[in-house]
């Protein structure tokens, strides 16, 4: 039995929610799950999301692989770096950019002055 963590959605039409779920690869995105790890909420500003921490590691630490999407939600929540012990390739790249950003609006504010 492969396993995927992967999301499910839920709610009402145009107005989706999702459950980030431990399930059969083979079975229909909604269909059967084994668990239920957290919830994806993307209507809201910043997007909500809630993962279980410690039942995710177990899951990953025994072969379940993540969608691209589940992994994303992962490692913005922080488990995907405990898994793999560094940081997820995206948000690394978002810190230098920020950073980045945050020298620069700090050289420019002294000229300004």
């Amino acid at each position: 039995m492969a396993v995927r963590i992967r999301l499910r959605r839920i709610g009402k039409k145009k107005q989706p929610q999702y459950r980030v779920v431990a399930a059969e690869s083979a079975g229909p995105r909604d269909g059967r799950f084994i668990e239920v790890l957290g919830h994806y909420n993307p209507r809201v500003h910043p997007s909500a999301m809630s993962v279980n921490e410690e039942r995710a590691l177990w899951w990953l630490h025994r072969g379940a692989q993540p969608s691209d999407t589940a992994r994303h939600i992962l490692a913005k929540t922080g488990v995907w770096e405990k898994f793999t012990g560094k940081p997820a390739p995206f948000q690394a790249a978002a810190e230098a950019v920020e950073v980045a950003s945050e020298t620069e609006g700090s050289e420019a504010s002294p000229q300004a002055g």
